[in-house]
């Protein structure tokens, strides 16, 4: 399957609101091979001279409902820095995510949001929770998995896991605010 630019789904599209249904376990290789393919995507789109080549906007995560399949599938490469502020990379393959609990503490970026099925920039605060607890099968580690993250990580899966909803990120962005004082968040 071709993923590039052109062939991912826009949120011109209706189909992209679609819900996304449970994939069951273990993975079947179709299953398998799309997690793959969305991986090498997120990896591929980070390489300027390989973006440029196969048409790849730059990523750090893709749903399947991005590429027209509405399963909880998703692919999540991010470059951050822990709690030692080592730069560390988080690399997920995950199927039926499910985030399990939420930090009261609210973060957003400070620049927003951007989605790979969003073309035109939508102006405003993307509030999420700081931390989340997300748990999921992971490709990568080929067992279930317990993720806690903090700051971006937990920002790019909550966004991730928003499309299995239908959910895109500037359904977040208060119209009449979109830049609200958010006491305590932690901005990125």
């Amino acid at each position: 399957m071709l993923i590039n630019n052109d062939t991912i789904i826009k949120d011109s599209d209706p189909s992209i609101r679609r819900k996304s249904e449970p994939v069951e376990l273990p993975l079947s290789e179709e299953n398998k091979q799309i997690l793959r393919e969305m991986f090498q995507y997120v990896q591929d789109s980070t390489d300027e001279e390989k973006a440029k080549e196969l048409n790849l906007r730059p990523a750090v995560g893709i749903s399947a409902i991005q590429i027209g399949i509405p399963r909880q599938l998703t692919a999540v490469i991010v470059h951050d820095y822990d709690k030692n502020d080592e730069l560390v990379t988080y690399q997920y393959m995950l199927a039926n995510p499910k985030i399990v609990s939420r930090s009261v503490q609210k973060a957003y970026l400070e620049n927003g949001e951007g989605c790979l099925s969003v073309q035109e920039e939508h102006d405003g605060f993307v509030v999420r929770s700081a931390r989340v607890k997300v748990t999921g099968y992971d490709l990568l580690t080929d067992q279930n998995i317990t993720i806690r993250a903090r700051g971006y990580l937990a920002i790019v899966l909550q966004h991730e896991i928003d499309h299995f909803s239908g959910v895109l990120f500037y359904d977040h962005i208060n119209k009449d605010n979109p830049h609200p004082e958010v006491p305590g968040a932690l901005v990125i």
